[in-house]
């Protein structure tokens, strides 16, 4: 069982956005990788802190949390295809706290393995929003996007080079980085920093490609699937690993963050696991009860409607709900009984229901507690 994401950072329920960012400020300076290398626990200690704090700070994932806990932001559910859905490894939890805090070259005086080192570049990563309908978040659902990204240019194999190999940059001399010493009344500083010819690859394309003009990658559309899990919300995503932008000359891909956008139904509306729908019936069926076909997600259920139901009332489908993220039971279909009134009548119908009208058991309740004294009192006050 994941521990609770207020305990993990070590502040209360009620803790400002600046107490969170201040508590896992100092877990991760404790924790982080380059302090503690090759420490196992560390590292899962930093990468939980981190997830932590990326729900904490974030207004409406926090407010997801306290109501459904760690359901409501999907922790740990698996998505197919290799790729988690809502996966925290130790790379985001790293770009994480570079984002907000700088690299460990600021904070410690010397590089972090978040910092950018010798060879060819990472891509980007890119964002993508992919829309589903309830019907989907109720089943699960496979999807095909299209996305025009940067890929390795075939004609040069990625390399940039229309030659071959590139050259080895001569104002680095290979190594991708540039040392500067500077002296001062409190003794002598190296600063490293990235080499600004190769820009940290270490190497140089002296006869670029034609086809890609010594990038090494081409703009191509290309169509991807994705397996969107049971249970998903909007703001919730899926991270493709390595299906982003490829690296220039040779250097890995990004990854793809599919962003969840439920589409709003006509007729249903979500409430957590569970899903409600309004159903309108005649006078006489919720007077004398009726067993009635209903729509849900999944197609159709029969419902009970007792005998004297009230406008208003709400009665449960057991399991026509909206499985939480991760797997479980499902939630239930509510619906809300309201009393459909024709808006005209035959002679006939008109001469029953005035037959009805003086009937003790069509009047409502007048008595001292009843709702018209209740009325009476709520204006005289």
């Amino acid at each position: 069982m994941p521990r609770d994401y207020y305990e993990v950072l070590g502040v209360a329920r009620d803790a400002s956005r600046e107490d969170v960012k201040r508590a896992y400020r100092k877990l991760a300076m404790e924790y982080h990788p380059d302090r503690n290398p090759d420490d196992v626990e560390a590292e899962a200690r930093f990468k939980e802190a981190t997830e932590a704090y990326e729900v904490l700070r974030d207004p409406d994932q926090r407010a997801r949390y306290d109501r459904f806990g760690h359901a409501g932001v999907g922790r740990g559910a698996g998505a197919g295809g290799g790729a988690g859905f809502h996966e925290f490894d130790l790379s985001d939890a790293l770009r994480a706290f570079m984002r907000d805090f700088g690299g460990f070259e600021d904070l410690f005086g010397r590089r972090s393995r978040g910092g950018r080192s010798k060879g060819p570049l990472k891509g980007s990563d890119v964002q993508m929003k992919l829309r589903v309908t309830l019907e989907e978040v109720a089943t699960g659902v496979e999807k095909s996007i299209r996305a025009k990204l940067l890929h390795r240019c075939k004609a040069c194999d990625g390399q940039g080079s229309a030659s071959g190999e590139p050259a080895q940059c001569p104002t680095c001399g290979g190594r991708g980085e540039i040392q500067q010493t500077q002296r001062s009344i409190f003794g002598q500083f190296v600063s490293v920093r990235a080499c600004p010819r190769c820009k940290g690859e270490g190497t140089i394309v002296t006869d670029p490609c034609r086809t890609c003009g010594g990038e090494g990658r081409v703009r191509e559309e290309r169509r991807i699937k994705v397996r969107i899990p049971a249970g998903v919300e909007s703001g919730n995503y899926l991270t493709l690993r390595g299906e982003g932008n490829a690296g220039p000359r040779g250097g890995p891909a990004g990854d793809l963050l599919v962003v969840i956008e439920v589409e709003p139904h006509a007729h249903f509306e979500r409430r957590g696991d569970d899903v409600w729908i309004e159903l309108p019936v005649s006078f006489p069926q919720a007077a004398l009860g009726a067993r009635l076909e209903v729509p849900t997600l999944l197609g159709s259920a029969e419902l009970e409607v007792p005998a004297g139901t009230q406008p208003g009332e709400i009665l449960r489908l057991p399991g026509e709900g909206i499985p939480p993220l991760g797997g479980g039971p499902r939630g239930d279909q509510l619906v809300e009984i309201s009393v459909w009134v024709p808006a005209r009548l035959t002679p006939e119908e008109r001469e029953r229901l005035e037959g009805l009208a003086d009937s003790e058991n069509f009047v409502p309740p007048r008595g001292e507690r009843g709702f018209w004294s209740k009325v009476k009192e709520a204006f005289a006050g």
